[in-house]
């Protein structure tokens, strides 16, 4: 739900004071008609002015955008100011009654089914304190019981199919996200998400505020794998290599497949040093590893190139360039081990 929050941008915002504005407008036409502006005044544009002010300061640069404490604020600011105006409109037999709907709505989209379900135990309260100042209402009896249960039953209807559809969409949207960073056979980040973060590293610790590695590696003998065993070995093997490479990193590192069998790993904060003990620890790992087809054991190697900043160079591009180089010479001059036939 967090999630669904932090990407509340500018359409979302609109919608939420869209509800405002028509709950404002609604009640607004509901006192004119039954004559509450005339007969109750005072206390009238009291409520009204002081909700129409609430809308505006919500509009005000105050709260971080998305922000759920201004979405509580908002939504029970609109049950208080409804239960007002039913107050001056009849109260339980308000034409105002379903107005409720709408913070119960922006509730269930926004702030989830507990504090949703909250406020419809406000709401119910409101209910009872309504009847109670309600002439001739008795609230203790059966006909107030079957009364509120009936105009009550559909805001808990509401709710759970809001917060339902809610959580849904929230779930589709991280996961078409996921599947916008990450590789989809290794779940390792794709390229395009992978460049995003090595830019963002690099733009923090340009200016000798801080140094990094980086690690080009090639797996080895891929097509050798996939012309003797097929490409579901080829593909079994990419995810062994992708495990030992997430088995050989910081949480705080991150690794990524940038190609068809090439993976780069980034190590913020690494020196030289701590690059080759990963380096190390990434051919150790992946050689370790076997895969099984068929009962053949397959056991993979890795070409690695590094790259330090600022050791190396100051620029992405020829931080790239030169690991780039140094893997192909490291294939190059390593007897990578022979495929299991």
């Amino acid at each position: 739900m967090e999630l669904y929050l932090v990407m509340l941008d500018r359409e979302g915002m609109r919608s939420t004071r869209s509800i405002e504005i028509l709950c404002l407008v609604l009640a607004a036409l509901v006192l004119v008609w039954s004559r509450a502006l005339v007969t109750k005044g005072w206390p009238v544009l009291a409520l009204v002015g002081t909700f129409t002010v609430a809308i505006v300061v919500f509009r005000a640069p105050i709260f971080p955008r998305g922000s759920r404490i201004k979405l509580t604020i908002e939504c029970w600011s609109m049950v208080l100011f409804i239960t007002g105006v039913m107050w001056f409109t009849g109260k339980n037999s308000s034409p105002l009654l379903n107005l409720y709907l709408l913070p119960i709505i922006l509730s269930a989209l926004t702030l989830g089914r507990v504090t949703t379900l909250l406020q419809i135990a406000v709401i119910g309260l409101c209910h009872l304190l309504l009847a109670a100042a309600t002439p001739d209402m008795d609230v203790l009896s059966l006909t107030y019981a079957s009364r509120a249960v009936g105009q009550l039953a559909p805001f808990l209807l509401v709710a759970y199919l809001a917060t339902t559809l809610s959580a849904d969409i929230t779930e589709a949207r991280e996961r078409i996200e996921n599947l916008a960073q990450t590789d989809a056979l290794t779940e390792l980040f794709n390229q395009r998400m992978f460049n995003e973060v090595l830019q963002s590293t690099h733009s923090a610790s340009e200016g000798g505020k801080g140094v990094y590695s980086l690690l080009l590696i090639d797996m080895d003998k891929l097509g050798d794998i996939n012309d003797a065993h097929g490409h579901e070995a080829g593909n079994g093997a990419l995810k062994l290599v992708a495990q030992a490479l997430q088995r050989s990193i910081r949480t705080s590192d991150t690794a990524a497949r940038i190609g068809g069998d090439e993976f780069a790993v980034l190590l913020p904060g690494a020196s030289p040093e701590v690059a080759e003990a990963v380096i190390k620890r990434v051919r150790h790992n992946v050689y370790k590893t076997t895969l099984d087809v068929r009962s053949r054991m397959i056991r993979c190697s890795v070409s690695v190139g590094v790259a330090n900043y600022p050791k190396d160079g100051r620029d992405i591009r020829d931080m790239r360039s030169l690991a780039d180089r140094q893997m192909y010479r490291d294939k190059e001059l390593r007897r990578a081990p022979s495929v299991a036939a």
